[in-house]
Order: C-alpha cells, then structure tokens, then sequence
C-alpha cells in the first residue's frame, strides 16, 4: 500500500511538471507579451497592456520611428504617419508618463545589442513633451513596473511564462474570439465621438480650489532640468542619427485655468521657455507648439480638460510633415508664450464655470 501510494505521488508530481511545462511553453511559443520574439503569422494577438507589453514591443516589432508620451499620445493612428511621413510607426505609449517611464522604453529601443541584432534604424521618435509630470522624481515612474519584462534576466521570466493571466486573458481568450488588437490603433482611449463635447467636459470637470501656496520657480526648473538631463536628453545626444520630434500636446483651456488657480501659472511658463531652449540646442530636433491652435479654446473637442479627439492627433502628424506650430528659436517660443498668455487671460472662464452644465 506504501508503494501504491508513492508511485501515485510522483505520478502526481510529474503530471503537475508536465502540465506547468507545457503552459510555460504555450506562453514562449505565442509570446503574447513578445518578450522573447514576433508575434506568430496569424495569431489575433490582443495588445491592451501598457506596462507588460510595451517593452516587447521595442524589443521584437518591425518598426523604423516610435511614439513616446502619456495619454496625449494614445489616439495617434500609426497609418498617418506611415501615409504622410513615410515611417513604419510602433506606438508605445504609457498613460500619466512621467520621464523615467519615457527613459525606460527608449532604453529598450536603442538598447546597443538588440539595435544590432534587429540591424533596426529608427529614423524618428515622436515625443510628447508633458510639462505637468517634469518635476517628477527623476527615478519616478507612474505605476510599478513588472521588471521581469524589462531586464535580461531569463531566471525571473517564471513570472511570465506561469502567469494565469497571461494564458488565459492573452492567449485562451482571443483564440476564442479570434479577433486581435489593431496594432494601428492600439492603446486609443475608450471615449466614443460622442463623449468629445462641452457639456460632458463639464459634468466631469472639478474645479482646483484657488491655493495660496507659494510655487518655487527655481525649484520648478532644477526638477526640470534634472528630468531633461538623465531622463530625455542622453537619447538626443547619442543617436543624431535620429531625428526627435518633441510636441507641446495641446491641452483645452482648462488646463490653463488649473494652472491658474494651482498657482503654477508662471511657473509652467517659464518650463516651456527654457525646456525648449535646451531642446533646440540639438540638430537633431524638431519643436512643435500647439497650445495656441484655436481648437483649445473650444470645448467641444475634448472628452476632459486635456484628453483631444483623434482628429487633433492626425492634424498633429500633418504638422509634422509641413512644419505648422514649429519652433526654430527662443524667440520664436517667446513669442508663441506671450500669445497663449493672451489667449488665457481674455478667456471668459467666469461665464464658463457659472452655467449649469
């Protein structure tokens, strides 16, 4: 009976090994996260998972021009940029980015071995310059990373391979459904044409209490300058052979009347200025400004204070083929400053927030 018992034991034990193994290379083999390669001719690959799939992403894609930012950059439709300026685009987009979660994606996709390997030329980088998230911690990232996905180290990879989720929501389930992500559109936000209209903005929209905290502008530019050093301007610096193209995303005015009752009004300017100073330092960079496009003022193509229709996203892409809301200079930046100081202090923000919406 001892010996019944003991075989049933290991058999039990090498069933449970199998089974664990065989789901380990079901996961290898599909590679819903594209850690270790491709996607798989053919499979409805479901690509929803910023943090897990994005470093896979810049890894093992086909890609010769990226998309780097926050949420501002989510609705850009990757066919625009194939059809107006000639690249084949990834999206690798990281909602509420602040610069470490940018440093840590470009790490991946200039990193020296994998550049090599892929023999990859990445022509271009589209990057969305936030300047609310420049004082972050310069080692802050917005959400925990799953690092196993991010570093070399095959041993911590058990977290992918033996992942529940990972077979089931990755792989069982769009085998079941057979319909994949569009990695055109990847990562678009949720908000139907319908949410992108005044009166939703401002049912949703709460109004910072008016603060009497006195902002630091020195301070405001040391965490900036600190951010633009170790986070952004090292990729600018080590690959002119790559041209940047950094954008101001074009935020409603609301956004602006935040800044104003945050008392970080002036503050915010002077980043703008001397962010773009430092980056019109390089040859290698190409400055767009789009706060003064007349859209902002006009509720109705937002879902939020600052989240714009895909419209503005494609509009963005045909300025950066012909050069609209470009920046070549400080004085030019100035210049675009003092209007959208115009455009905020002559807008009726009273008449606004006094409606019942």
């Amino acid at each position: 009976m001892e010996k019944q018992y003991r075989r049933l034991f290991i058999s039990l034990i090498i069933l449970v090994l199998t089974l664990l193994f065989l789901c380990g290379a079901l996961v290898v083999f599909v590679d819903p996260f594209f850690h270790y390669h491709r996607p798989l001719q053919g499979f409805p690959y479901i690509v929803d998972n910023q943090l897990s799939q994005n470093p896979g992403m810049a890894r093992n894609m086909d890609y010769n021009a990226c998309i780097i930012g926050s949420s501002m950059t989510v609705n850009f439709d990757t066919d625009d940029f194939k059809e107006l300026l000639g690249y084949d685009t990834l999206k690798l987009s990281y909602s509420g980015a602040y610069p470490r979660d940018d440093y840590n994606i470009l790490s991946i996709v200039f990193d020296k071995d994998t550049y090599a390997r892929k023999r990859r030329d990445v022509g271009a980088v589209f990057f969305a310059m936030d300047i609310p998230t420049m004082t972050a911690a310069t080692n802050e990232t917005k959400y925990p990373l799953p690092e196993y996905l991010y570093d070399q180290n095959i041993l911590n990879d058990v977290n992918y391979c033996l992942n529940k989720d990972v077979l089931l929501q990755y792989i069982l389930r769009p085998m079941i459904q057979k319909k994949g992500s569009d990695l055109s559109e990847i990562y678009a936000s949720w908000w139907t044409p319908d949410y992108y209209n005044i009166q939703w903005v401002m049912h949703t929209y709460e109004e910072p209490p008016k603060s009497d905290e006195v902002i630091d502008t020195e301070e405001v530019l040391r965490s900036t300058k600190a951010n633009l050093d170790k986070n952004i301007l090292p990729f600018v610096e080590e690959h002119p052979e790559t041209q940047f193209y950094f954008f101001f995303p074009p935020y409603s005015i609301l956004y602006w009347h935040n800044l104003q009752q945050e008392n970080f009004y002036e503050a915010a300017f002077a980043q703008y200025q001397y962010v773009a100073d430092e980056l019109l330092k390089y040859e290698n960079v190409r400055l767009f400004y789009f706060q003064t496009m007349r859209e902002v003022t006009d509720l109705n193509n937002y879902a939020d204070y600052s989240h714009y229709k895909p419209e503005i996203n494609r509009f963005m892409v045909e300025c950066f083929k012909d050069g609209r809301y470009e920046i070549k200079s400080h004085e030019q930046m100035e210049k675009e400053l003092l209007n959208m100081r115009k455009v905020v202090e002559g807008f009726d923000y009273e008449g606004l927030l006094s409606k019942d919406w």
